[in-house]
């Protein structure tokens, strides 16, 4: 049996249905271009109001988000992308930077109500680090599945100076860039040829 006929076999065990199944997962692409439609502030918002409900370890939430509209701001985080990252980012309606907020225990009180003396856990500045950008890569992955949930196409992208990122949009606070995604609907030429996925057998043990 082949991968392709064993997965269209396995679609009907899952809740989700079939077409919400493509949508998110087997159909959905990584876009390299996009065309002129406009993303709104609604749908911006819509997709935050999904993907905050998927779970982080206690709750905090590290992922904050920069959406970038303007001509200005999107001259200056383009010398920051690889050079391939460039023209795609140019011409997608809103590129978004994906961040950990380092500082995210700040927001325990609220966030984890039950218990406000969590915030003394993580009063070390290096492991509260890298639990914020463990979380925050959980939030990201839920970011790219709601911007899909939403009709539209993400490019998420890890070429780019994060230092040179840092300092230009984050000087300020205390948040560590992670992913550029941009954000629209597929212009011409948008997927590149799908690859290969590995199979359940070489992933999965069951002990």
């Amino acid at each position: 049996m082949t991968s392709t006929t064993s997965t269209l076999s396995l679609t009907d065990t899952l809740a989700l249905s079939p077409d919400a199944q493509d949508q998110l997962f087997r159909a959905a692409r990584t876009a390299n271009s996009f065309s002129g439609e406009p993303v709104t502030d609604d749908q911006i918002r819509a997709i935050y109001d999904l993907v905050r409900w998927a779970p982080t370890a206690m709750n905090t939430q590290p992922l904050r988000a920069l959406v970038i509209r303007s001509d200005e701001m999107r001259r200056r985080l383009l010398p920051h992308l690889a050079e391939g990252n460039r023209a795609k980012t140019e011409t997608a309606p809103v590129t978004v930077v994906l961040a950990a907020d380092t500082d995210f225990h700040e927001q325990t009180p609220k966030t984890f109500p039950h218990r406000p003396e969590a915030k003394e856990n993580f009063s070390e500045q290096g492991p509260r680090a890298e639990f914020a950008r463990t979380n925050a890569l959980l939030q990201v992955g839920y970011f790219i599945i709601g911007v899909r949930a939403a009709g539209l196409a993400a490019g998420p992208m890890t070429g780019f100076d994060a230092a040179g990122v840092d300092g230009e949009f984050f000087a300020d606070r205390a948040w560590k860039s992670l992913v550029v995604v941009n954000v629209g609907q597929p212009g011409d030429n948008p997927w590149f040829d799908r690859l290969p996925r590995l199979d359940f057998e070489e992933v999965v043990k069951t002990v």
